[in-house]
């Protein structure tokens, strides 16, 4: 791209994103939409690990240290399609915006398929016997969209802008 056009791109944007308003003071943090299901900051015993392959071996959510009987809190707004047992563990799955999908585990839910959730409110209670946990107990958390599995930590760690110099 000619750094002329790549410029006025640059411009454009930055005019699409300022504030109708100077502002002295520098500009109050945008909250983020999403929150941890066990507090923050989450203390994660395994990280998220995609597969290579749709059906290969990998950790599909990352897991959260927590105690037996903690509350496990909605991540984020949206309604719960799913409460109940999947190979014999307790799970509970909740749709969001943009085609996502949480999923909690093993968690004794508190919640029924239908119900709209908000970001904080309780789903269920963390139960123990999380295979490989390290903690009094773990929470498996998911995210996907579709059939594609994400990290669920980036929902926390929302994407930085930077505009870099030209050359």
């Amino acid at each position: 791209m000619p750094a002329r056009l790549l410029l006025v791109v640059l411009l454009a944007c930055a005019a699409v994103l300022a504030p109708a308003t100077a502002v002295a003071e520098p500009a109050a943090r945008v909250p983020v939409p999403w929150t941890s299901p066990l507090g923050d900051p989450p203390e994660v015993t395994r990280p998220f690990a995609p597969p290579p392959s749709p059906y290969g071996p990998g950790h599909r959510g990352a897991d959260l240290a927590g105690v037996p009987g903690g509350v496990v809190a909605a991540a984020g707004d949206g309604v719960v399609v799913f409460a109940g047992m999947v190979a014999g563990r307790p799970v509970v799955s909740v749709d969001h915006t943009g085609g996502l999908r949480t999923t909690y585990e093993p968690v004794d839910p508190a919640v029924a398929a239908g119900q709209a959730v908000s970001r904080g409110s309780p789903l269920g209670t963390l139960l123990a016997g999380h295979e490989g946990c390290p903690a009094a107990a773990c929470l498996h958390w998911g995210l996907r969209r579709g059939e594609v599995y994400l990290d669920p930590l980036s929902l926390l760690r929302p994407p930085q802008v930077r505009l870099l110099p030209l050359g």
